[in-house]
C-alpha cells in the first residue's frame, strides 16, 4: 500500500540552514527503510543561498537561459518564455522564482539538484540509520496540456525509472518501450499533500522501497531527453520562422534578390 504524508513543523529556511537536521527534527523516528523524501526545490535553493538581487526578473531569466524554445506575449502585454536553463531543464522562466522572496530578489534553482538530493539522503541515512531516498521537485508545465504538476529535478538514492521493457503485460504481450518515470510520478503525487500555500515543503512516500538504492544511482539529470532525440526543440511559430528564413535565404542564393 502506498502512503504519502507531509512533514509538519518545517521552519522558515534561510541560507545555511541544515536541511538534514530539518528532516531529522521534523520526522523524528517515524522514517523507515525504503521511505522516499520529496523535497520542494525552493527550500533547497534557499538553504544553498540561491537568492539573488534582481530588480528585473526578466533579466534574471535571461541570465539563466541557454536556449529559447518559444516566446509569447499575451494581449495584456505579459511575456512568457519557455527556455532551456543551465541544468538542461526546459521550463517557463528558466525556473526563476519571485514568489515568497524579499522585494527586489528572485530565487534560482539549485546549482546541482542531484548533488543536493544525494547530500540530504546521505545525511539522513547517517543520522537516523535508515535507508531512504530523496527527490528534489519543482513545478513544471506540460506541452499540449493546461496546468502544472511537480516533477523531479534532483534525485539521490532513488531509481528514477522503472524499466518494464522486455516484460509482458497482463495479456502476455511484450512491453517494448514502457519505462515509467517514477520519480516524476512520485513528485507529482506528493504535491497533493504539500500544496503551494500550505508551507509543507517536504513529503514522505512509503510503499515503494523497491525504488530506493545506492547513492550513486543516476539522478534526475538522466530524465532529460538528449538533444539528438528531442523532437520538439522549438515552438511551432519559432520553427516556422526558422524554416521560412532558411527558404528565403536559399531562394536568394539561387535566384538573386530580384528572382
Amino acid at each position: 500500500m502506498l502512503q504519502i504524508w507531509a512533514l509538519e513543523g518545517i521552519p522558515e529556511i534561510a541560507a545555511g540552514t541544515d536541511l538534514v537536521q530539518v528532516v531529522v527534527d521534523a520526522a523524528g523516528d517515524t522514517l523507515a527503510d525504503g521511505d522516499i523524501l520529496v523535497v520542494t526545490s525552493k527550500i533547497v535553493s534557499k538553504a544553498e543561498g540561491r537568492t539573488v538581487v534582481a530588480d528585473d526578473r526578466e533579466e534574471a531569466i535571461t541570465a539563466e537561459t541557454v536556449r529559447v524554445v518559444a516566446s509569447r506575449t499575451s494581449e495584456s502585454g505579459h511575456s512568457t518564455r519557455i527556455v532551456e536553463n543551465r541544468l538542461g531543464i526546459v521550463a517557463a522562466a528558466a525556473g526563476v522564482d519571485a514568489s515568497n522572496t524579499a522585494p527586489g530578489t528572485v530565487l534560482l534553482l539549485p546549482k546541482d539538484p542531484d548533488a543536493s538530493a544525494r547530500a540530504i539522503a546521505e545525511g539522513v541515512r547517517a543520522r537516523l540509520g535508515v535507508q531512504i531516498g530523496v527527490i528534489v521537485s519543482d513545478t513544471l508545465g506540460r506541452a499540449w496540456r493546461e496546468g502544472q504538476t511537480d516533477a523531479a529535478i534532483g534525485a539521490g538514492g532513488v531509481h528514477v525509472f522503472e524499466d518494464l521493457r522486455g516484460k509482458t503485460d497482463a495479456a502476455g504481450r511484450p512491453l517494448v518501450v514502457t519505462q515509467p518515470c517514477v520519480a516524476d510520478e512520485l513528485a507529482s503525487a506528493t504535491d497533493l499533500v504539500k500544496g503551494k500555500a500550505a508551507r509543507l515543503p517536504i513529503a514522505v512516500v512509503r510503499g515503494r522501497a523497491d525504488l530506493v538504492g545506492a547513492l550513486d544511482l543516476p539522478g534526475a539529470r538522466s530524465i532529460i531527453r538528449p538533444a539528438d532525440r528531442d523532437m520538439f526543440r522549438l515552438g511551432a511559430d519559432e520553427a516556422y520562422d526558422l524554416g521560412y528564413a532558411a527558404g528565403v535565404e536559399e531562394i536568394w542564393e539561387e535566384r538573386g534578390p530580384t528572382g
